[in-house]
């Protein structure tokens, strides 16, 4: 079995901050059609990596950097992907990248609610990168939800990385449900079309501006634990 030190290594250099290994065994709960084995019936192994945000991005009263951010951090991730799929190559190892962001099939217009070709945050938590905080967002222990995820499919087995156990949301904690200003949460969920309709706008010269972020904000481990 090919180490799994090895890979994160070569995310780690290629710009990831963090990598971890999932086994497409986490994923039997996914929906059918959502799964690693649904996307590339070779995949034996998903490797997942993160980017962290600059912290105060977030804190900006003007939206336009946060939304510039995050689609640098989509572009990189991708590039991450797509140069760690042809380091792998080259080990003989046979791969398919997962894109960041979109494109993705599903889209329900009226709902307004997509889903990517797999859940990268699910992917996120299977790999030991951190938990599903009540936000629904990915919050790893060392760089909290402001962090992004890209994600490889192998068709090697690697040693998997456990899933983290070893802390939660804090008890009781509702500060990012309540500061959603359309109350598009409940503590498991997001109602997308409540969050997009508020959260994104489109400006007239055609690229999206992410116009809310109170749901990472708020959360007390926004920049990890500690």
């Amino acid at each position: 079995m090919l180490k799994s030190e090895k890979i994160k290594f070569l995310a780690i250099d290629l710009g990831a901050d963090l990598c971890g290994i999932a086994s497409v065994d986490k994923f039997s709960a996914a929906p059918e059609g959502f799964r690693p084995t649904d996307v590339y019936s070779k995949c034996k192994s998903v490797v997942v990596f993160l980017k962290k945000m600059p912290p105060e991005v977030i804190l900006a009263e003007n939206p336009v950097p946060y939304s510039h951010t995050a689609d640098l951090l989509y572009a990189a991730l991708d590039q991450i992907g797509l140069k760690l799929c042809a380091e792998l190559e080259r080990l003989n190892i046979h791969t398919v990248p997962v894109p960041t962001d979109v494109p993705y099939l599903y889209y329900d217009a009226d709902n307004k609610h997509g889903m990517g070709i797999i859940s990268m945050r699910h992917a996120a938590y299977n790999a030991g990168l951190g938990i599903l905080g009540r936000n629904t967002l990915l919050i790893n222990k060392e760089f909290g939800n402001i962090v992004y995820i890209g994600a490889v499919l192998i068709e090697t087995e690697v040693e998997p990385d456990p899933v983290v156990t070893d802390f939660s949301c804090p008890p009781n904690c509702k500060l990012c449900l309540d500061a959603c200003p359309v109350k598009a949460l409940d503590g498991k969920t997001v109602n997308q079309k409540l969050c997009r309709e508020f959260s994104y706008i489109q400006h007239p010269r055609g690229w999206d501006i992410y116009t809310c972020n109170a749901c990472r904000k708020v959360c007390p481990w926004r920049n990890g634990i500690r």
